[in-house]
């Protein structure tokens, strides 16, 4: 079992090393010093809309999740003071800012404006400053901080230059006589609106946000209010490379506020990203026009061929409990194959596990869930006959993580096969926890069916993995589930979004994909037929009898 490897004081001098490294000189750009952030020190956040930097009467403390102190004044926008953001977008044409008939040059603008903010980022003094930003909203490890602005980095370079007008990329089919052609294009809807989450307070809303702005969309962007200082100050370089300000409004506030205004705003399509529930309820309040990438409970499939154990269990150990389980595609459930159940699996993941630690943040706080909630559903868990406690489920040691937050060590349960399945106990078994806590069961080859079927009832279809090099295993398999990221072979894992691949879910209308030209196309433009039909007309045509 974990075991405290630091004195309660001993973890705040380590998190503290690790956190508090000051800047020799923030960026230009920069209205703030992530390491800097204290309660003797706190920083103050502004609105952006109409393309300038606004305050508001009130503002919203946001805590540091380690330990309480309030490091950041927030907006905290109220209904009446709207009017700015709602004139500003009622002001943009449904035809968008640019597209490919008007203003097209924007396209190289946005070329140009990805170019400058990558190789920005590529500094080490600004991809220190974005990963400590990070790490001060949402205490994750430094390889976790620091690869989200490498993935976030790297997207920028793939569309900089031309690739941004690339996107816009249309096609054309010969018509039924001379001068007639049609022309498919990507035509952006104009207003629309962002909602990004915590958990990737970076890499998500630049990502979505670029690929708007690209397209010729201006967006309307709200970040979730624990994290959102992290994307006001990339909006700043933003305006710092060349972007126009008056090309995005930012909002800080609470969510009710925020959903005020988007049923008053002409937004053409809100692209949100986060928990289901709040992704049905926008789906229903705005009326079906909006892109979801809501939670996903991923399952993992370890097949019949047993092989690289030490790097499968490492896998395991990393989607279940990177950034402390904190991504809609962290390892929700393992499905172990008997002949893995014959090896010392169960004890490697739990070794690996063992070594994670607050003080280096491999282990931190859990922001949506609180440590009482999580141990009260372990503990629903290990109510279900023949379920066991494989490890963890125990608060963390000597921290002083505020209790409006979790604290947990990395958990596994283990529950047999035919009571997950039961409708009795499918449903507590199969709720997503967003925090650093799995579900484990053993199957036998011929218990294959029981198995797919209980990834058919399953209600959302992000990430999965198939953890086997069996060949017809594996298609099988892939054959009969449906998730929008799968991935396949021993090498399979549920987490990663890098920038070289689609990421997103399946099996919904709504489904919204991030990353690539396809995504950024299917997110933020829609498709427009456009019929040119010149002539010539023949001089003996005569006016044909009515049809």
């Amino acid at each position: 079992m974990l075991r405290s490897l630091c004195s309660s004081t001993a973890v705040r001098a380590c998190t503290a090393r690790v956190l508090h490294r000051r800047f020799s000189s923030v960026p230009p750009w920069a209205t703030l010093d992530p390491a800097a952030l204290s309660a003797q020190s706190p920083a103050r956040l502004q609105n952006l809309v109409g393309g300038r930097w606004a305050d508001v009467e009130r503002t919203h403390d946001v805590i540091d999740p380690l330990n309480g102190e309030v490091i950041l004044h927030m907006p905290d926008t109220q209904e009446h003071e709207l009017g700015p953001f709602l004139e500003s977008m009622r002001r943009v044409p449904k035809s968008g800012l640019h597209n490919p008939l008007r203003n097209p040059e924007r396209y190289q603008l946005y070329g140009e404006v990805c170019k400058k903010a990558a190789a920005a980022i590529e500094q080490p003094e600004v991809e220190d400053f974005f990963t400590r930003a990070i790490q001060r909203v949402v205490p994750k490890s430094d390889q976790q901080a620091r690869n989200e602005v490498v993935v976030t980095r790297r997207f920028l370079e793939n569309f900089a230059s031309d690739n941004a007008r690339f996107c816009a990329r249309g096609f054309s089919v010969a018509g039924d006589h001379t001068g007639q052609m049609s022309h498919g294009m990507r035509w952006p809807f104009g207003p629309v609106a962002l909602i990004t989450p915590f958990n990737f307070p970076f890499e998500i809303p630049v990502l979505q946000l670029m690929g708007a702005l690209i397209m010729g969309n201006k967006p309307l962007l709200k970040v979730c209010e624990r994290v959102s200082m992290v994307m006001e100050q990339y909006v700043r370089l933003l305006e710092h490379v060349g972007m126009p300000p008056q090309d995005l409004d930012l909002i800080h506030g609470k969510g009710r506020v925020v959903q005020r205004l988007l049923e008053q705003v002409p937004v053409r399509v809100t692209q949100f990203t986060g928990s289901s529930a709040v992704a049905e309820k926008l789906s229903r309040d705005l009326a079906g026009k909006v892109r979801v990438e809501d939670a996903g409970f991923d399952w993992k499939l370890l097949g019949p061929d047993v092989q690289h154990e030490e790097y499968v269990a490492w896998q395991c150990d990393q989607d279940a409990y990177g950034a402390s389980g904190q991504k809609c595609s962290a390892q929700s459930i393992l499905f172990v194959h008997e002949n893995w159940a014959r090896t010392p699996l169960l004890e490697r993941l739990e070794r690996l596990a063992g070594r994670r630690k607050l003080s280096d943040l491999t282990i931190g706080p859990v922001l949506t869930q609180t440590t009482k909630g999580m141990l009260e559903h372990t503990q629903r868990l290990l109510s279900i006959p023949g379920a066991r406690l494989l490890f963890g489920g125990r608060e963390l040691a000597d921290h002083t993580i505020p209790e409006v937050y979790g604290a947990i060590e990395p958990t596994a349960v283990f529950v047999p096969l035919e009571q997950l399945v039961s409708d009795e106990h499918f449903g507590a078994c199969t709720t997503e926890i967003f925090g650093p806590f799995q579900v484990v069961t053993e199957y036998k080859g011929e218990e294959l069916p029981t198995v797919l079927s209980a990834l058919e009832r399953m209600e959302h279809h992000l990430t999965a993995a198939v953890v086997s090099n069996d060949r017809p295993f594996v298609n099988h398999v892939l054959g009969h589930t449906v998730n929008g990221t799968q991935y396949a072979g021993i090498r399979a894992r549920t987490t990663g979004a890098p920038q070289n691949h689609w990421f997103g879910p399946a099996g919904d209308p709504r489904g919204a994909g991030i990353g690539t030209p396809e995504a950024i196309r299917l997110v933020w433009s829609c498709h427009r037929e456009v019929v040119m039909d010149e002539g010539p007309i023949d001089p003996e045509w005569t006016t044909p009898p009515p049809s």
